[in-house]
């Protein structure tokens, strides 16, 4: 009997050693294939002001969140950590607040960027304006993993909408904005990187009232929808 029990409970010992093994072996699948979810979902970070956090309308509908979504409906899935963007960010409220944000964080693998609209409204110069913008891109290639995955976004025409002309102070705001959107151009080009030109189409603002969100001043979803099949057309180009 006693040769019996041992014999036992060498079989019972056996057993648990494998169910052990087994449990852990089965956890450990899990966590692998829960990281390599994780790392085919690839990280974009939008700069900017009330234009990318979306101003005006729900959280799912600013061009970012669309844009996401679009990607994700293409096979290329894209996660969206946090929308650093604030309402009224001028170049240098970027640099100091948004920037540092690449280096808290994984490296990103897209990155947007559109700024400017507030700097103008300020009074801030061009000169001024173009400093910031480098310091911008310099930071925003310098963190990124993948060099080429940075969307360049011009400033779009606020002056079309119905409260946009509150804030031109005597000035042409079309043709500010413009200017603007010169620097900006120009100074993406030196880099080679991917500029999506939203100017034209937001002055469809000024003759079609769904464009423009509740506020009066913002773009509403449908405009940003808009914006998001133009960087859309632009990505493709790029990666043919």
């Amino acid at each position: 009997m006693l040769a019996s029990k041992t014999g036992n409970a060498s079989y019972i010992l056996s057993d648990m050693i494998k169910a052990i093994v087994y449990t852990f072996s089965f956890f450990l699948i899990l966590t692998v294939a829960h990281f390599k979810t994780q790392k085919r979902a690839k990280i974009f970070l939008p700069l900017g002001d009330s234009y990318t956090i979306g101003t005006g309308v729900a959280e799912n509908e600013s061009w970012p969140q669309q844009l996401c979504l679009k990607l994700k409906e293409s096979g290329i899935e894209y996660r969206l950590p946090i929308n650093p963007a604030r309402i009224g960010s001028t170049t240098a409220d970027l640099i100091r607040d948004e920037l540092p944000l690449l280096k808290k964080r994984s490296k990103p693998d897209l990155i947007s960027l559109l700024i400017g609209v507030n700097d103008w409204v300020q009074g801030i110069d061009g000169q001024t304006f173009r400093k910031n913008l480098v310091t911008i891109l310099n930071e925003m290639e310098r963190h990124l993993n993948t060099k080429g995955q940075i969307i360049i976004i011009t400033i779009p025409d606020f002056g079309k909408t119905p409260a946009g002309k509150r804030y031109a102070r005597g000035r042409d705001i079309s043709k500010g904005i413009s200017e603007f959107n010169t620097i900006i151009k120009e100074e993406a080009t030196k880099r080679n990187l991917m500029i999506t030109d939203i100017f034209s189409l937001s002055q469809l603002m000024e003759s079609d009232s769904s464009l423009v969100a509740g506020d009066g001043l913002h773009p509403s979803a449908k405009e940003y929808a808009l914006w998001v099949e133009l960087i859309l057309t632009n990505m493709l180009q790029e990666h043919k």
